[in-house]
């Protein structure tokens, strides 16, 4: 999720793009990009007439696609820093420079300091006067934007929000950036991590009933609705989303839903943030000393899967939280 109640999460639009033939994966896919490279992104047409030098990534999740993409020395700014970095891309990480304090949105003055050529970013909350600025404004001043398709307009269910549409965005990156064959390799890597997560699945008689809980904004709890990466998962490995029928993908909800749905299995967005009850521990706690969530199954029986937060909106480390989840729910029994 974005910050504020941004801090919750990511945002969509009720259809992916509408590009032609040139969005789509081929199969057989240049080594090279021709530019000038006009793509189709959230209903907007987006031109880039070279590959890349100083792009400015308005979240870390962005930065760190980037940088599994090889192109992380490309990167002139990044923002919105809210977890420690993976140790793999840590050293990378650290080279670029942070235009925004901590957990906080880059602002549009400081985004143009860094002199972009290309801004992406994961949540359209960011791309708003009052953060980094509209995609028009900056398109107007020559700098080519693009924002993540499972959050063309904030808080809306993604129609067909799936894996593989997080895997069409490395390979549309990796040509923006001059390096398709990065975009489909990675692709192809993270397409294996979740194949081979959906193949140790162990089957039961009834699909388990879960509770995504990301966070809470003053004391209401905001879990995973449908229209986003929760769903889709819930779907592969066969558990039943308890707010499946919400209507956006993040939804606010009530401790009297939750335990109305009665989960078997809670699923934790581990958070560091620093907002409250961000942490699983955090959560955990919550769960174990409110009056009514206390008696709840899930919570007595200690039936709990945590996963990353941001393991939850589209990031790299999204393939990752399927693995994790097929493996707590297979201890879990």
């Amino acid at each position: 999720m974005a910050a504020t109640l941004l801090a919750l999460t990511g945002c969509g639009t009720d259809a992916a793009s509408d590009g032609g033939e040139q969005d789509k994966p081929s199969a057989a896919a240049s080594n090279t990009t021709s530019y000038p490279l006009t793509l189709k992104n959230c209903g907007t047409d987006v031109t880039v007439k070279a590959a890349p030098k100083k792009a400015v990534t308005l979240n870390q999740t962005a930065a760190e696609i980037l940088i599994h993409l090889g192109v992380g020395d490309r990167i002139a700014g990044t923002g919105y820093e809210i977890e420690k970095t993976p140790p793999a891309i840590a050293e990378r990480y650290e080279k670029i420079p942070v235009l925004s304090a901590p957990g906080a949105e880059i602002k549009h003055e400081k985004l143009l300091e860094a002199q972009p050529d290309f801004v992406y970013g994961s949540f359209a909350s960011m791309f708003t006067k009052e953060q980094s600025g509209e995609r028009k404004q900056l398109h107007d001043l020559g700098v080519p934007t693009y924002l993540t398709e499972f959050d063309c307009t904030y808080h809306e269910s993604v129609k067909n929000a799936d894996f593989s549409m997080l895997f069409e965005e490395y390979r549309r990156l990796g040509r923006i950036m001059g390096v398709p064959e990065a975009g489909e390799k990675l692709a192809a890597e993270q397409k294996a991590v979740v194949d081979k997560a959906v193949g140790a699945v162990e089957k039961r008689d009834k699909p388990l009933k879960v509770m995504w809980f990301y966070s809470t904004y003053e004391g209401t709890p905001w879990a995973a609705g449908p229209g986003g990466l929760p769903q889709h998962i819930s779907k592969l490995v066969g558990v039943e989303n308890i707010f499946a029928d919400a209507k956006t993908k993040w939804a606010e909800v009530s401790w009297d839903e939750v335990a109305a749905r009665n989960p078997d299995v809670i699923i934790l967005a581990d958070l560091t943030r620093g907002e409250p009850n961000d942490t699983a521990e955090e959560k955990i706690e919550l769960l174990k000393k409110d009056p009514l969530t206390s008696k709840l199954a899930a919570v007595k029986g200690d039936r709990f899967i945590t996963i990353p937060g941001s393991h939850m909106d589209p990031a790299y480390g999204s393939a990752s939280a399927v693995p994790a989840l097929v493996d707590g729910l297979n201890k879990l029994g």
